[in-house]
């Protein structure tokens, strides 16, 4: 089971601040969401870098991660998602847990639970609060390839889930997770 890190993004409302620096408990908001991937029981685990890439080799701890940069990160979460989808296409791995790296309050267990639900190299899961589909996802390997040519601006892989509801499996995570977004300067409150 990979996982995979959603790292790239430029903070534009945050007022220019890549989200991967923003600091969390000391240490960058990067390092903290690799962590829960790894704790949760991923490996590999694969982050795709984009603004500041160079910052953040230099200032976060992310050994034991294999890392890649989206040249094309202004261009919206899809397009990282391309990048590492297609990273991983190589690695052996049966499936593969999405997180993004602005939401501090998703940790390790939720993508232990999300991953627990794997059943197969088509496997399609997501956590879900309060029965909403949220993050972190899980996408079985065989569906890597659909996944990767639908993923187009902030959407991801939302068309895909839409698509493919009905493949689904919902992982309720509420009791275990929090899926806030640090995206405005008013989310920094949420960081410690």
């Amino acid at each position: 089971m990979a996982g995979l890190l959603l790292a790239a993004g430029g903070g534009r409302r945050l007022g220019g601040r890549p989200k991967a620096l923003l600091g969390h408990r000391g240490r960058p908001l990067v390092e903290h969401a690799a962590r829960a991937l790894r704790d949760g029981g991923c490996d590999p685990v694969h982050i795709v870098l984009g603004a500041a890439a160079g910052s953040v080799r230099e200032r976060a701890d992310l050994s034991g991660c294999d890392l890649s940069e989206n040249p094309d990160w202004a261009q919206g979460m899809g397009s990282s998602l391309r990048v590492g989808l297609a990273a991983l296409a190589g690695s052996g791995a049966d499936a593969v847990v999405v997180s993004l790296v602005d939401q501090p309050g998703i940790g390790a267990a939720a993508v232990a639970r999300v991953a627990a639900a794997y059943e197969g190299r088509a496997s399609l899961a997501s956590a879900a609060y309060d029965g909403r589909r949220g993050h972190p996802v899980l996408f079985g390997a065989d569906r890597w390839a659909d996944i990767a040519a639908t993923a187009r601006g902030d959407r991801g892989a939302r068309t895909y889930l839409q698509q493919h509801a009905d493949a689904l499996t919902l992982v309720e995570c509420a009791d275990i997770a929090e899926p806030y977004d640090i995206d405005t300067p008013e989310d920094l409150g949420r960081l410690e």
